[in-house]
């Protein structure tokens, strides 16, 4: 029998977590997870880090094992989940239960990148020095003027994909585009995708319910304490922007966590559209 990488998917509130931990169980495998904060170790109430009775009931990898310090980005996280998969088989798993929303991990491990360049360490820091004193706006303009195909699709309010972007602009002198093929790798096993849905009206106000849960968990707190570092690549993310916001007092707290609770419908919403196209996937409604 082929080896089986289980990929458990959906929106941010819909319930990957216990779904997941459930089918582990059942496998007897660990929980692979693949979400692009969840890694941060400094990030645990605004990503909804499982609860510890939930870690405890399986093993769980690429929880909170990275710094926000830590440049990461999809590509190093293929190289590791891969190295992990290959290991955990080669150790008698069968099947193993990867969970996650985060879309570009999900697409790394499955479908693989494109084999980038590999760009000189003192230019990224460079870059990265300049997204935390111009911000990620100077960066996208000059993404812009270098590579006006990469610029109208990529995600410009995320730093580290501008950068990952600028920097092959400028050190190869190509655009970034001319390297991107759109063809998927071969993987030694099997995969199998697993999407979970809820009507619309319950999923938004398990992510409203969710929200109050954080706040009452310490997430103002937790965000305060990251203020220091609030242009980093990790912390553009929501709960922790809105927040900040309000630090710098453009809003009061009761609008903060209103505006949490909407760009994380919104985030949901944008998660089952790119997920939509992909008819590889088995949609449960739970």
């Amino acid at each position: 029998m082929p080896k089986k990488l289980i990929v458990i998917l959906g929106p941010t509130g819909v319930g990957k977590t216990d779904y997941s931990i459930s089918r582990a169980l059942e496998a007897g495998s660990p929980v692979i997870s693949c979400d692009s904060r969840q890694i941060y170790k400094e990030m645990r109430i605004g990503t909804a880090v499982p609860e510890p009775e939930q870690l405890a009931a399986v093993l769980h990898y690429f929880i909170q094992t990275r710094s926000i310090r830590d440049i990461y980005t999809a590509g190093d996280y293929e190289r590791d989940a891969l190295s992990l998969i290959e290991q955990l088989f080669s150790e008698g798993h069968d099947t193993l239960i990867m969970t996650g929303g985060s879309m570009m991990y999900i697409d790394a491990v499955c479908n693989g990148l494109d084999n980038l360049p590999e760009v000189p360490l003192l230019l990224r820091e460079q870059l990265m020095n300049c997204l935390d004193t111009e911000g990620v706006e100077a960066l996208a303009t000059q993404l812009k003027e270098l590579d006006p195909e990469t610029y109208a699709s990529i995600d410009r309010s995320n730093g580290q994909r501008v950068v990952r972007a600028l920097e092959v602009c400028i050190y190869t002198g190509e655009p970034f585009s001319s390297f991107k093929t759109g063809l998927s790798k071969q993987r030694s096993f099997e995969i199998e995708k697993i999407g979970l849905v809820r009507p619309r009206e319950e999923l938004y106000e398990r992510i409203n319910l969710r929200v109050d849960r954080m706040m009452e968990q310490g997430l103002v707190e937790e965000a305060r304490g990251l203020l220091p570092y609030r242009d980093l690549p990790a912390l553009q993310t929501v709960g922790y922007r809105e927040l900040f916001r309000h630090f710098d007092g453009e809003y009061d707290l009761g609008k903060a966590v209103e505006l949490i609770k909407r760009n994380s419908r919104h985030y949901a919403k944008r998660q089952l559209t790119w997920w939509r196209r992909d008819d590889r996937i088995r949609w449960i409604s739970l």
